[in-house]
């Protein structure tokens, strides 16, 4: 498989905007990989995780054609990972010229909240409508955790998140081409119940992509991960034999909070064992 992080950045990027803070000062002055679009990934050419605000300039700026993809696996509503205006853009009112089908996978909460995104911004746009799907190219397919199920020619579980239960937050693993790969964003600790999961289904991972939204010297855990977190969680797997041989590591999901720039980020990973992913990055 062929990876393409998209985004990497937390929900208001990074830099924040607004902010002076000394991370975001120094990102900056540095830009390049200091520069953190909101977080998506692309597996091969035809699967999507996440469809986030910045997939178009993302697509546009690492030469990506994003008319490729033709299946999507939502993670959750939150807006800093869903853009209901990337699903719009299918509708025959804008003119796209032969748009492929598109299967969309989520939870069945981030397919409410969905559906009412539709009807709030397009005066009653019925999402969950076969008829306006059809209008859209568009298949809905709700997502039950801890149930496999086929995408295309991948295989892929979802496990529950930890990342507030309104939300219903899903982590995926993708399999294709004997290699296995985990998308866990966004969560704290990973709950119980998926370490129960990753044993049934006896799953080892060759590439692991984590949550790293807070850095050093953050000791919040009720919604992601800081440097600290994220390095216990990935000794667990290592421990109870959840990573594959030569396993790959990658943090995404950064915020300012904690996170210095890219360079120094890096060099604080490499010397726990795991690898910092940009945007742009593929592998």
């Amino acid at each position: 498989m062929n990876l393409t992080f998209l985004g990497t950045g937390a929900a208001p990027s990074n830099p924040l905007p607004f902010c002076r803070c000394n991370n975001c000062q120094q990102a900056r002055e540095l830009g390049g990989r200091s520069f953190r679009k909101r977080s998506s990934l692309l597996v091969n050419n035809d699967l999507i995780i996440d469809l986030g605000p910045d997939i178009m300039s993302a697509s546009l700026l690492f030469d990506v054609d994003l008319s490729s993809v033709r299946y999507c696996l939502q993670t959750h509503p939150h807006g800093d990972h869903f853009d209901i205006s990337n699903l719009f853009s299918r509708h025959p009112e804008y003119a796209p010229v032969d748009v492929p089908p598109l299967s969309f996978y989520a939870s069945a909460v981030t397919l409410q909240q969905a559906a009412k995104l539709a009807e709030d911004e397009l005066l009653g746009a019925k999402l969950l409508d076969p008829i306006y799907c059809q209008q859209l190219n568009l298949e809905i397919h709700k997502v039950e955790p801890l149930r496999p199920f086929d995408v295309g020619h991948y295989k892929v579980i979802a496990f529950p998140a930890n990342h507030g239960p309104e939300t219903s937050s899903l982590l995926y693993s993708v399999s294709a081409d004997g290699q296995t790969i985990f998308y866990g964003t966004d969560t704290a600790q990973i709950p119980e119940e998926t370490w129960k999961g990753f044993h049934l289904t006896q799953i080892k991972f060759n590439i692991v992509i984590l949550d790293h939204t807070y850095g050093l010297g953050f000791a919040r855990d009720d919604d992601h991960l800081n440097a600290a977190q994220f390095i216990d969680q990935v000794a667990r797997m290592r421990n109870e034999g959840i990573l594959a041989d030569n396993a790959r590591i990658l943090a995404t999901h950064i915020s300012h909070e904690g996170n210095p720039v890219h360079p120094e980020l890096s060099k604080y990973a490499a010397k726990n064992g795991y690898e910092i992913a940009y945007d742009g990055l593929s592998i």
